[in-house]
Parts: C-alpha cells; structure tokens; sequence
C-alpha cells in the first residue's frame, strides 16, 4: 500500500526598499508622529500621506503641545535623504515641496485625560511561530526584507542603485511545522541602476545567496541553494524610480507591515497612528499575545484575533488559534499580559518609528516582543 504523500506548500512574500513611494509616504507619516509623541507622550495622530514627483501631500490631524513649532518640512525632507534621495536619484530633498491639509493644534481640553480609551472601533491580528532564530516570523518574510536590506545597502555604491525596488521570494516547505524542510523555490526582483543589466543579475544573485545561506543558519531544515528561476526586471529596464516615476499612498503595504500573505490581517494601517490608536496599539499587543502563546510551549504556532470597541480601555480577546485548533479558555491568557491600549502607549518612545515604516514592526525586538509576564 503506498503512503499518500503531501503536495509541497509554496509561500510567497515581498519587500520594498525606503525609496519605493509608499514606503516612503509611511515613513513620513511616521516621522510625524514620532515628532508629536517627543513633544507629548499623549499627542493624538491620524495622518495619511501621499507623494508623487517631488510633492509631499500631508493630511488628518496632529495635536500635542507645540504642534505649530513642528518643522514638518524639514522632518520630510530628512525622510527622503535618509531613504536615498540626492545627488544620484531625485527628487532630492532640498527640491520637495511640503502642502496638503494637515490640522495643526494642541490637545482639546481634557482630550489627554482620554486618550486610554479607544476612540474607534477596529478588528487586529497577532501571530508568531516557534522560530526564534528568525524573530518568530514566517521565513518568507524574514528572507524577503532580508534580501531588501542587503540591496539597498548598495544604494550609493558602484552599482547606483536607485532607492525604490520590489523583492518577491517564493518558499518551497514540505509541511507547515516550524521544523520542516523548505527551500527557496523563485524570487524576482524590480530595480534600476546606473550599471548594466549583467552587474544587476550579479549583485541580486549575490544577496540573495548570502540572506539564504544567513536563513539557513538561523533555522534548522532550510536549503540556501539558488533556484535557477531568479528574475531581474522580468517586465524590462526601468526608466525613471521612486516618486517621480510612480505615485505613493501611506498604508498601501500592509503585508509588509504584517506577517505576509500566509496571515489573515484585519486590514488595519499602522503607519500615521499614534500608539493610542487601537488599530496601532492592538496589533502590537496581539503580537505580544501571540509570542507568550509560542515561547511558553502550548503551540508552534499561535493567531491572535482582537476587536475594540469605541469606549474600549483594552482590546478584546477573540479567539488564539493554533494548528490544533483553538485554544480552550483563551481568556484566561489576558491575567499573564497587560493588554491595555495604555501599556502601548509607551512604546512609540522606545523605537525608531521611520525605521519601523521601513523594515516592518515584528521579529525586530521591539518594545512589544519584550514579554514581561505577570
């Protein structure tokens, strides 16, 4: 009798480097908000961005004290230099016009007094995997921003890479257990420099053999040959990059900002949003939720499911899911964690907020992976 044998499972997943325009539009609104909690821990924040050529359009609302003495055009304009704009690839940041209609203003009386209670409603996710080499994120994930990260470490080098570019891996694994045997099967990659096409193929080829060979020493059963269907540009030589060739949208990149296709997402934006925000402080608790479910043994893999409800002082448990099943008495795993929008709060003064926008939100050690059990 033969034994029935299971059909390989393929996982894709994407980056973006700092210059791709939606990127960039989540950086800057996230340096806004960045700017507005050093200004004041309770500041209020929902700011959305739009760029395209060399304009910045900013829109929502930033309230704290001194929101007026914000220099938000220079804030923006740092956020292009820093993603790679100049000298080699515009707009550059001296260029960047700043408009839009964005409301500037302090806190409305008493308004600091309630920030710990949710102003809207909003459906979260939280998941992590028993794969602690990697940050308990799915591999794919970590492969696709790790690639990106070692491209546009070349940004400025002999290649003049240009800042904006796409990495898409596909995973082969042989089960959906943290310890199966997975391999990458293709990956493509979106980019344009001053070098030629064969020095394009080179470099890629190159990154993505020394991230593959760096996964496989950071998880067991993981094969870092090279597939021979890697693709550069597969759809021909870009012209023009970043803002000027494309316009940009904050909140457009929510796989990123998430776990990638393979997890369900609530749809929520994080980038733009003060650290009140349940959407924003939800999705990092139920993170938290999920890592305390994988390192305290119970499963290999855990989803958390949160819902806030306006009025709200904390999120409220759903369902944890694992490949098992759901867990029995999930509730009683809300007295291990305090899971309250004000513990989240305090996070945004401990992290790097355009860095965040930039290389995603988990498997990095933030301040919302640091358990601290009851």
């Amino acid at each position: 009798m033969n034994t029935p044998t299971c059909s390989p499972i393929l996982r894709p997943a994407e980056w973006v480097l700092p210059g791709h325009p939606d990127k960039l539009a989540d950086a800057l609104a996230d340096a806004l908000v960045q700017a507005a909690r050093a200004r004041q821990p309770e500041a209020l924040c929902a700011i959305e961005v739009a760029v395209h050529r060399n304009a910045a359009y900013l829109t929502g609302r930033l309230a704290c004290e001194g929101a007026t003495h914000i220099d938000i055009a220079s804030l923006v304009r740092g956020v292009y230099d820093s993603a790679g704009f100049g000298d080699a690839w515009g707009p550059a940041a001296a260029d960047i016009t700043v408009g839009g209609n964005l409301c500037i203003e302090g806190l409305v009386a008493g308004e600091e007094l309630i920030r710990h209670i949710s102003d809207d409603q909003s459906i979260v996710t939280g998941y992590a995997i028993d794969l602690p080499g990697i940050g308990h994120i799915p591999p794919e994930q970590w492969l696709a921003r790790e690639v990106a990260q070692r491209l546009f470490a070349l940004v400025g080098g002999p290649l003049q890479l240009c800042p904006d570019g796409k990495v898409l891996v596909v995973l082969e694994e042989d089960g959906p257990a943290p310890g199966a045997s997975r391999r990458l099967r293709a990956a493509s990659c979106s980019l344009l420099a001053q070098a030629g096409d064969v020095e394009l193929q080179r470099a890629f080829v190159g990154v993505l053999r020394s991230a593959a060979l760096e996964l496989a020493s950071r998880i067991d059963g993981f094969d870092p040959a090279i597939p021979r269907d890697v693709i550069v540009n597969g759809s021909g030589t870009f012209v023009i990059g970043g803002p000027e060739g494309d316009n940009g949208l904050s909140g457009k990149k929510l796989l990123l900002d998430h776990y990638g296709p393979r997890v369900p997402i609530g749809g929520t934006a994080l980038s733009g949003k003060d650290f009140w925000k349940p959407d924003r402080a939800g999705t990092l608790l139920a993170r938290r939720l999920a890592l305390a479910v994988v390192r305290s043994g119970v499963a290999t893999q855990a989803t958390v499911q949160f819902v806030s409800f306006p009025g709200d002082e904390a999120p409220r448990l759903v369902r944890i899911s694992t490949p098992e099943g759901e867990l029995p008495d999930a509730q009683r795993w809300l007295q291990l964690l305090d899971c309250r929008f004000s513990v989240a709060a305090d996070w945004a003064g401990e992290t790097d907020l355009i860095d965040g926008a930039r290389w995603g939100w988990f498997g990095r050690g933030g301040p919302w992976e640091q358990l601290g059990l009851r």
